[in-house]
């Protein structure tokens, strides 16, 4: 082989920079071409699998938010229905129970439409008590409201509420009188009895429903202590 065609070989394979290095061959146009496709085709492909799950999350959002929204507006549907409900158990709580005091009312109506016509009053008198008896039995029957007497028994602050006073020859304070009955529903005292008490040396029973009222004298003054 000639000198010549001996460089010429050389300069297929190699070039030389200015400071007189070598340098590899470069990549054929062909391979690099290539190269550059396969990473766009993966990155295309990514991009896809990337749009299409951005798709399903995005579908996925907008399914809870409408659940979300559903959710909502049941739980404001039953917060007013349980608004109004309440409103009208508030309302006729007592239904039950002035249905059942219509037919006493009906009595009272008769009595008086009776003693009209008549003029008489014992009709009238057993009239009303025919009403009083029957009320107090429904109440007393159906409700547990019943009433005690308390005239001539051991004055119980418990019970009693005294609004007058007067001394005597007691040992413990007495029930003297009773102004207005007391009544108790289902055993606990719904009205303290308003009474007049006999007390033994002056002092004055208190009682929680009297407290801040203190009892009258049996001649209606200020009560003052024994001995002035």
């Amino acid at each position: 082989m000639s000198k010549t065609s001996k460089i010429e070989n050389k300069t297929e394979h190699k070039t030389e920079h200015a400071d007189g290095g070598a340098v590899q061959e470069a990549p054929k146009t062909e391979d690099h071409c290539e190269s550059v496709e396969d990473l766009t085709r993966i990155l295309e492909a990514r991009l896809a699998e990337a749009q299409k799950r951005a798709a399903e999350l995005q579908s996925e959002n907008s399914e809870l938010k409408d659940q979300y929204l559903r959710k909502l507006a049941d739980y404001e549907n039953f917060r007013k229905r349980m608004f109004r409900e309440k409103e009208e158990a508030v309302q006729f709580a007592n239904s039950v129970l002035l249905q059942d005091l219509l037919d006493s009312l009906d009595d009272l109506d008769r009595a008086v439409s009776s003693s009209e016509i008549t003029r008489d009053f014992q009709v009238l008198h057993d009239g009303i008590v025919m009403v009083r008896n029957r009320m107090l039995s429904t109440l007393e029957g159906k409700y547990g409201l019943s009433r005690y007497d308390s005239a001539g028994s051991a004055f119980d602050p418990n019970i009693h509420e005294a609004v007058a006073m007067e001394k005597g020859s007691v040992e413990d304070p007495v029930v003297l009188e009773e102004f207005q009955k007391g009544y108790k529903l289902h055993g606990r005292v719904l009205r303290a009895a308003r009474v007049k008490v006999k007390m033994p040396d002056g002092s004055i029973p208190t009682s929680p429903a009297s407290q801040g009222n203190p009892p009258e004298t049996a001649d209606g003054g200020d009560p003052k202590p024994e001995g002035n």
